[in-house]
């Protein structure tokens, strides 16, 4: 069986947090949060297929938001965890927000990150999308760099953070990019159905993302039990501050449990 590219920072006998990057990003997108991060949790990482280090697999099932969120919960089971918390960024918190509203009793928590794919309605017809795929795929590397969210157009980060997002960005494979669209973003959003979340969430909103501000805005009105904390900063708000992103998942902890070991 296929699985994704999975790795665990820390101490195993703190609380796990599942991170979940977004489109064209990789590990790397944490890479700035998990000294931070493992002082109070433990990190675990997975890679979306065809990013980093996870492999393509051709056919279109583990695509789909359903394979994602059973990967999410095999990830869980091997590690031998019975909840965990949750944090997605961008891209991969549509993935989280749905996993979230499908396994509410697998999670003490949820952190994401601001998210048009998640918590917009998909954009475009099938034959649309199924036009941007074959593009991607004959285009290839090229193409994938055209994107605007590709991190060479990454102004706020440090430098040895955007100088592994930009090699792994050279690991991403096209049919990986194209089946993303074809599949995963059809599915993706949350926006309908983010009423319905049972569990504490945290989004922590990069202000100068101007693009997701009436997003953040309908989030709220539609659950207005989630929690917002609103920082200077853009779309990849984790990376560009890390320190002030690790405080806010760390105080989101705290409040949820009462316990400093979140």
């Amino acid at each position: 069986m296929i699985t994704p590219y999975v790795e665990t920072h820390g101490n195993e006998a703190l609380p796990s947090l599942l991170l979940v990057h977004g489109f064209l990003s990789s590990r790397a997108q944490w890479r700035a949060n998990l000294d931070g991060l493992s002082r109070f949790c433990r990190p675990v990482i997975m890679e979306l297929w065809g990013h980093g280090r996870s492999p393509t697999p051709e056919e279109p099932e583990p695509y789909r938001v359903h394979s994602y969120i059973e990967a999410f919960e095999q990830i869980r089971r091997e590690l031998g965890v019975k909840r965990w918390w949750l944090c997605g960024q961008s891209f991969g918190a549509g993935l989280t927000l749905r996993y979230a509203l499908t396994h509410p009793e697998s999670i003490k928590g949820q952190i994401f990150t601001n998210s048009i794919s998640g918590l917009s309605a998909p954009r475009g017809s099938d034959a649309q999308r199924e036009t941007s795929a074959k593009a991607i795929e004959q285009g290839g590397a090229a193409a994938i760099e055209a994107f605007p969210f590709h991190p060479r157009h990454a102004e706020r980060l440090a430098p040895e953070v955007k100088d592994e997002m930009l090699a792994d960005a050279r690991l991403i494979t096209p049919k990986a990019v194209a089946n993303a669209i074809r599949y995963t973003v059809p599915e993706l959003s949350a926006i309908e159905d983010i009423s319905r979340t049972r569990i504490p969430t945290l989004l922590v909103n990069g202000i100068w993302d101007k693009g997701f501000q009436p997003l953040r805005k309908l989030a709220s009105e539609r659950f207005p039990a989630m929690r917002v904390a609103d920082l200077e900063g853009g779309h990849a708000i984790n990376a560009e501050l890390p320190e002030r992103f690790n405080e806010e998942v760390r105080r989101f902890m705290v409040s949820v449990t009462g316990e400093r070991g979140a």
